[in-house]
């Protein structure tokens, strides 16, 4: 066994162990063996964005406002740029949804304030709308501000 060898494994082993996944402090876990705490963010996301939704599908504004960060902004498939918390919440007034299909919902805790929540959602537009469906991916940014959860940043790319 030659030097050139022992360096070899040596480079291997480096390698292995940087790209190896980092190993989690244990939390403790809820009956499902999942953080309680995660599970409690998870549930309270989910219901957080069925409420927005909701919110839009039944026009009203206050509820779909104050799920949003005053510093919040959006971007829609729509090709009309950013729109801030009031040009968001502007929308509703608009609206024609008259159902929606949420699925795929996923949840990604980036920290313990922070989360990034992706879903595929399905809008059903009134008989007589040019557009009878869209379906769009939604990716959003949850943020725990003074004990609340707010959605700081929401992006939408339409599926075709």
């Amino acid at each position: 066994m030659g030097i050139g060898n022992g360096c070899g494994r040596a480079v291997l082993l480096l390698t292995s162990l940087a790209l190896a996944p980092p190993m989690v402090r244990a939390q403790p876990t809820s009956g499902k063996g999942q953080p309680a705490q995660g599970a409690q963010v998870q549930s309270l996301l989910e219901t957080n964005v069925k409420t927005e939704w909701e919110a839009f599908k039944n026009k009203d504004k206050k509820a779909y406002s104050d799920l949003l960060a005053e510093d919040f902004l959006a971007v829609e498939d729509d090709n009309q740029g950013q729109r801030n918390k009031n040009a968001a919440t502007a929308e509703i007034d608009h609206s024609v949804i008259n159902s929606y299909n949420l699925f795929a919902l996923k949840i990604l805790p980036l920290e313990s304030n922070a989360a990034l929540v992706t879903y595929e959602l399905t809008m059903l537009f009134p008989p007589k709308a040019a557009v009878r469906f869209k379906r769009v991916l939604v990716s959003e940014v949850w943020l725990k501000r003074e004990g609340q959860w707010k959605m700081r940043y929401y992006q939408e790319t339409r599926v075709r």
